[in-house]
């Protein structure tokens, strides 16, 4: 069975904001950020695993178009998280490269699928 890169980094960041989220609300009683950041971040990977069972080519892109929206807001949300100080720069910085690695495959397979299509 051939390996899904996306599938798992996706999974994996996924985790990493779940843990983002525990932290934030136990050791920085932040609640509002930190649940918009885990809507996001973790919608990313639940759009990647539905787009396993597209319909067509077509919504294939639609559902990883929208994972990569996803992607998007959750560099929003990270950002402020940072610039609010709820993050300090390693952890941020640390997020943001996973989440570049995730938005760059997340472009690659649509552009690709939009060309094969």
């Amino acid at each position: 069975m051939k390996r899904n890169v996306v599938k798992e980094k996706s999974f994996d960041f996924a985790v990493r904001v779940v843990n983002l989220r525990k932290y934030l609300v136990e050791q920085k009683q932040e609640y509002v950020l930190s649940k918009q950041v885990l809507r996001s971040g973790t919608a990313i990977g639940a759009l990647v695993r539905e787009s396993e069972q597209a319909e067509s080519k077509a919504d294939f892109i639609h559902k990883l178009a929208i994972a990569l929206k996803e992607a998007n807001e959750t560099d929003y949300w990270l950002d402020l998280l940072h610039k609010t100080d709820y993050l300090h720069e390693k952890q941020h910085q640390s997020l943001k490269s996973d989440l570049t690695e995730l938005l760059k495959l997340l472009t690659a397979i649509i552009k690709k699928s939009k060309e094969n299509n």
